[in-house]
């Protein structure tokens, strides 16, 4: 009886791992899908990036209406469903998404497109929000990092893949060249294969005996925590009802992007400076590293989108290589393969291995995932020689795991460090050297998020599970950040406009500068933090 759960217990584990694919597959593929919907629907930088906002606004959305839910009801209604009917419905929302982009595609209407890329979102945010945990409940929960470590690893081979994948879709190759009137039709059998894989695993979800993970925990009181929220959400809505009220006002539409920014930056540090007064009625918020770490998640996860949302449309120009919608896929491909490489080396300290051992991991498996970026690129016919060059980005990134020592506070600034010279480099110069600097951002985020999770939680208590709900809900950053840029880009030039991203990084030194300070006067040891708890 004991092997079949076992057994029933593992097919769930594979199941759910094909899943974390498609999720990594489609939010790489929106560097693909977003310069072809700029020059198919002819559309402005700022308005390709309403694809990010959309799909990083569902995610926003989503944990939003959880979180309220929840704090009605008195419950956590993620517990009180359970994990695995709680993905069930992810899974259905989000085939019900996939579904609708097919008239979408063919209707013609953008704004149809971005409807159905939000419902696939909503229903992400619900899956993604119970499967990690979910994850960890199916086996030992000691070794529920390194099946989280998996799942994410399979998360970034559908990264890799999926730039080429629509490619191939697109354009027959990532670098043929096709008519652009035949591409748009043949979307249909992605969508309609993803949507058919989501209710496919809902369906294995729904028939599976799998363990029933129920709580009926009280929810902390924080009523102080509304007004912050309300005027974010206004905020986020900003940035679509700018248009229409540019039109009505006369004002540039920049005035409502880019005050949306400014209003949910402002609102946090207000919060941070109200709560420190007075922490009584603000839960989690009273804590300065939770509010630290929220616009730090922001920031965060607003650079990873935004450096590759915009990169097709840098890479048309003449002094980047003028390629085309056709032939951007190895480069969008290799953004996001170095998140692997990054999360790859990473996983190395989860498990017990001996410090030499460890050090020559460190220096391999960097230039294991590479190649095996070099060798998806290979098989669909690019010519992977214009990549080895990136072989010396990955020996910074090896330099900078030595350097931080696992330490959350010292990577985060390593890192942070990095990626804002890397940038800097980008924006200062062009060509490859400009490109590989830019790509290179993705080699620095790839193990940021487990460190501002640790830092940002430290300390919690019983606040804990409320702090990570606010965590989760600045993925809104990915929703934000890239318009901001996309307008700069409009205004100014998409090369100019990368100065965003230098500015992103450099918040993240300054939060593992100020938080390791906070810590300190709590108590708290940053260097004792378990960063493999939040992977």
């Amino acid at each position: 009886m004991e092997n079949n759960q076992q057994r029933s217990y593992g097919s769930a584990l594979y199941t759910i791992i094909t899943v974390f694919f498609f999720w990594g597959f489609l939010a790489a593929s929106n560097g693909i899908f977003i310069p072809f919907c700029k020059t198919h629907f002819d559309l402005t930088q700022f308005e390709s990036q309403l694809i990010e906002y959309t799909f990083y606004g569902g995610y926003f959305i989503g944990s939003l209406i959880l979180f309220y839910a929840s704090k009605i009801t008195g419950v956590d209604i993620l517990n009180k469903l359970g994990y695995k009917n709680s993905i069930i419905i992810g899974l259905v929302v989000s085939a019900l998404g996939a579904l609708l982009m097919v008239p979408a595609v063919h209707s013609g209407s953008f704004p149809y497109i971005l409807t159905a890329f939000f419902f696939v979102a909503i229903g992400f945010s619900l899956q993604q929000t119970a499967a990690n945990p979910f994850v960890v409940a199916l086996g030992s929960p000691v070794t529920g990092a390194n099946r989280l470590n998996l799942a994410g690893g399979v998360n970034n081979f559908g990264s890799i893949l999926g730039p080429i994948a629509v490619s191939v879709i697109l354009f027959g190759s990532a670098r043929a060249v096709t008519p652009k009137a035949v591409e748009i039709s043949s979307i249909d059998t992605l969508y309609y294969a993803l949507a058919g894989l989501f209710l496919a695993v809902a369906a294995f979800f729904a028939i599976s005996r799998l363990p029933k993970v129920t709580s009926d925990e009280k929810i902390e009181s924080s009523d102080k925590t509304n007004l912050p929220l309300v005027v974010i959400f206004i905020a986020f809505v900003l940035v679509l009802a700018g248009i229409p009220l540019a039109d009505w006002t006369g004002l540039s539409l920049s005035y409502f992007v880019y005050a949306a920014l400014v209003i949910i930056i402002f609102t946090l540090f207000l919060t941070l400076n109200a709560a420190s007064k007075d922490r009584t009625g603000w839960g989690a918020m009273g804590y300065p590293q939770l509010i630290l770490g929220m616009i730090a998640i922001f920031t965060y996860v607003g650079v990873e989108v935004t450096i590759q949302g915009n990169m097709g449309t840098l890479l048309k120009l003449p002094e980047f290589g003028g390629y085309d919608d056709s032939t951007i896929a190895p480069f969008i491909s290799l953004y996001w393969g170095s998140m692997m490489i990054g999360r790859w080396t990473g996983a190395v300290s989860a498990f017990r291995l001996s410090k030499s051992t460890k050090n020559i991991l460190t220096i391999v498996v960097p230039f294991v995932a590479f190649g095996v970026i070099l060798l998806a690129n290979d098989l669909n016919g690019t010519d992977i020689s214009q990549l080895y060059v990136y072989a010396v980005c990955v020996l910074v990134l090896i330099a900078g795991f030595f350097y931080s020592q696992e330490r959350p506070a010292k990577t985060l600034l390593t890192f942070g460090v990095l990626g804002a010279i890397a940038m800097i480099i980008g924006v200062a110069t062009t060509g490859k050297v400009a490109i590989y600097a830019f790509i290179s951002g993705g080699l620095f985020c790839s193990i940021m998020w487990p460190s501002i999770f640790a830092l940002s939680i430290a300390g919690l208590g019983k606040y804990t599970s409320q702090g990570s709900a606010f965590l989760i809900m600045m993925i809104l950053g990915g929703a934000i950040i890239p318009p901001v840029q996309g307008l700069l880009a409009d205004t100014s030039g998409i090369h100019i406009s990368y100065i965003i991203p230098v500015i992103c990084f450099a918040y993240l030194v300054y939060f593992a500068f100020r938080v390791s300070a906070e810590l300190k006067i709590q108590g708290i040891d940053v260097s004792k933090l378990d960063v493999e708890a939040t992977h």
